[in-house]
Order: structure tokens, then sequence, then C-alpha cells
């Protein structure tokens, strides 16, 4: 992959594929990460390119831009295990010449970003250990009653009507409600940052103004921090740090949201989904801790809501999957596909109970920190049991066929999630 896009003024900004030069991956049948398949049947759609591909298959991103998307369980473990020549330093690109500055995938690339997932070696070390140190002092006991107080909260304001969109008036705002009291915005500022978040998530022409809004708020957050620190996240990144220092945390914290945020709420709504669908779960929506736990884990295996993230650059001519790979090659990591692996499961049909050797978290340096996936379930396990115990004989309102899930190649999650249920009175906890 020598090179990503021909030249033809402005054609690198549209959404249509450009006639790649000799050498990329889309001479060998590459498919554009987008359209209804990744929308209806994604599954499919890598079991599709494995057959044709393996454990390694070329695909175009926005504006026809080549890369390499890694399907295997095995081949994903290898891609991050191996920072020297995997690494997750993007200025190694060798498309950069190429990139648009209005490209919509830019905030999910990280040119020239300094946040800490685009770090390596002694300074992500460095980095990551400020970040654990910040998480891992959250209370669990807080973390848990402050998700009960904003999950009833949510409740109260459609339990009378005797319908909801469980998505758009609950899955989304519980989390950014949480996350930005944890990092110690005010709780009006969540809600703000969230609309934000969604455009770069989307990839949508939007994405860069959104990151821009991130980042205002984070900067904001910070000064006021420094001036009046708190028992929050964000005063315990700051700590006893210079200033100067300022700009890598505004980074980090906005990765930080806006990885806790999205995935934690499709993790909610996935998980709710599959209760509502799937008789295995139904008979024990009124009860039954354990299935709500179980749900959770095979959303983690079936639906994880990270499906691919970008991502790590070849440092040097390599072969990785039977596909040979060319120094600065972008690869994007395939969680969904991976776990799905029939090297690793070869019969789908074998319950997952109690297996978390998923990969919905990452693998490797660069996995979420535990202390995020800790704060991550409780949120999301939270927010479904409260509902449920509020809301005992919920049942869906459409179909479950009906069901849209966003057009997102990124993450998965459901465009809404309408319900049904026996009015309730609100403010009874």
């Amino acid at each position: 992959m020598t090179a990503h896009l021909e030249r033809s003024g402005s054609a690198a900004t549209t959404s249509g594929t450009t006639a790649p030069p000799s050498g990329c991956p889309a001479r060998s049948g590459a498919r554009p990460l987008s359209g209804p398949g990744f929308q209806t049947d994604p599954a499919r759609m890598y079991a599709d390119m494995r057959r044709e591909h393996g454990a390694v298959a070329p695909v175009l991103l926005e504006g026809g831009v080549p890369a390499w998307l890694v399907l295997g369980y095995r081949e994903l473990r290898q891609l991050t295990s191996d920072p020297a020549l995997f690494t997750r330093d993007s200025s190694g690109w060798n498309a950069w010449d190429r990139i648009p500055d209005d490209w919509p995938l830019l905030p999910m690339i990280g040119r020239g970003d300094t946040a800490v997932v685009y770090t390596e070696g002694e300074v992500h070390r460095k980095r990551s250990l400020t970040i654990n140190n910040a998480l891992e002092a959250v209370d669990p006991y807080e973390l848990r009653d402050q998700a009960e107080k904003f999950a009833d909260l949510l409740v109260d304001a459609f339990c009378e009507r005797g319908e909801a969109d469980l998505v758009a008036e609950y899955a989304v705002l519980l989390p950014a409600l949480v996350i930005a009291r944890i990092f110690g915005f005010p709780d009006t500022m969540g809600l703000k940052l969230l609309r934000s978040l969604h455009e770069v998530v989307d990839g949508s022409r939007k994405a860069l103004a959104g990151q821009k809004a991130l980042r205002a708020g984070m900067r904001e957050l910070l000064a006021a921090k420094r001036e009046v620190p708190g028992p929050d996240v964000a005063s315990r990144m700051i700590g006893s740090s210079d200033p100067s220092r300022d700009e890598e945390i505004i980074q980090d914290l906005m990765v930080l949201f806006g990885a806790g945020h999205q995935s934690t709420a499709d993790w909610i709504g996935n998980t709710l989904r599959l209760m509502l669908t799937d008789e295995r779960f139904a008979l024990s929506l009124s009860g039954g801790r354990h299935s709500v736990a179980r749900a959770m884990n095979e959303v983690l295996w079936e639906d994880t809501p990270t499906q691919n993230i970008a991502g790590r650059w070849a440092t040097r001519d390599t072969v990785l999957g039977e596909q040979r790979i060319r120094a600065g090659d972008l690869l994007l990591l395939g969680f969904a596909a991976a776990n799905a692996d029939p090297e690793v499961r070869p019969d789908r049909r074998v319950s997952t109970e109690g297996n978390s050797a998923f990969l919905s978290f990452g693998h490797g340096s660069h996995r979420c920190p535990y202390p995020a996936q800790e704060i991550a379930e409780v949120i999301a396990r939270t927010g479904v049991e409260v509902l449920l115990d509020r809301l005992p004989d919920l049942r869906l309102a459409v179909s479950a066929k009906a069901l849209v899930w966003r057009p997102s190649p990124w993450m998965r999650g459901l465009s809404a999630l309408p319900v049904e249920f026996t009015p309730a009175p609100g403010g009874v906890r």
C-alpha cells in the first residue's frame, strides 16, 4: 500500500472510491468499510471477507483510502502485542500527503494528536499510569449510587407514559451523565458534550467541529479544576503537574470520555435488545440478576459495541495473515470479527457464559484500562437493572426485525429501541 488516493480535484473528500494505484489492497478486491451491510448484518460481511481474503482483509475507508482490517483472533493479538512492528504512532502512515484537511475520519486517526492512545514506550507507560490512578480512585459504591440516581431520574421522565425509546431517552444519556459527574463536570455539561461526541463517532462532516467542541469543554474543565480541585478524575489527572501538560491531559480526557460513553451506551442498548428479543432472557425480566450479567457478557461476544477501531501502522514491510503488509500501511482492529473467528469459536452455538476471552476491550498495552472497564460495567449493569426493576413488564413496541442499527462500521448500536410497558408513577425510589 504505497499510495492511497488518486488526486482528482476534491475527489478525496467524496464518499465514492477513487481508482487506487497499483499495489494498493483495493487491487485485490477491497470492500468499502461502509454501506448497508454493516448496518443490517456485519457478521455476514466479516464472514464473507474472511472467506475471500483470510484473517486480514483489504478495505476502503471514506474517500477510497485503503487499509487492512484484521479479522483473525490470533492475528489481532499478534498485532497488538508487537508495538515495535505495529505502532500506534500515526505519523508514519504512508498516506498522509494524500489525506485532505477536512477528511471526516481524521478524529479517528489522530494526525498530530498527542493523546495517550497515540504514544508508545515509556511515554505511554507514564501517561497510562496517571490515567489508571485517576480512574482507580473512583469509589465503586459511590459510582453505583450515582448511576442508580441518574437512572431513576431518566426513568421518571418517561415511566408515566407507558412508552419510550430506550436508546434516545435512556441508554445514551445515562453514561454521559455519570461520566461527566465523575470527571468533575456540572451535570448539565454531560449532555452538551454528548452532542459533539456523536458527531465524532458517526464520522460525519461535522466530526471535526465536534472534536473542537469536545476539546473546548475539556479545556474549560481543566481551567476550573486548577483553580478549585475536587474529588474527581480531572483533578486527579492534574495532580501536581505543571500547566504545560494541560494539552496532554485535555486530549486524554477526550479519549476517556469518548470511548467510555459511546461503548457503554451501546452496551446498555444491545443488552436490553437481547433481553427483550431472546426467550432465554425473557422469562427472567422481572428478576434474576444472573441473567443481566449473562446477557451483558453475550453482547460482548456477539454484538460488541466497539466493532472496529483505527489502528496500527506497520513500521516495516512484513506479512500478517498471509497478506503482504508494507511499511506505513494502516491496519484496523476488527474486534467483532475476531470474536467470531471460527479458528477459536468453531461452534457459535456454544454458550459464552463465564467466558471473558473476548477482545471487546482490546489487547496489549493499549487495551482499555481495567479501571475504565470496571466503571463501564458498573454503569451498564446498574442501568439495565434499574430499568427492569422499575418497569418489569417491559416489551418491544415493534417486531425485533423492525429494529434498525446505526450505519456505522466502528460502533454497533441501535438507532432506536421503542418499548411499551404498564405506566408507573415516577419518583417512587
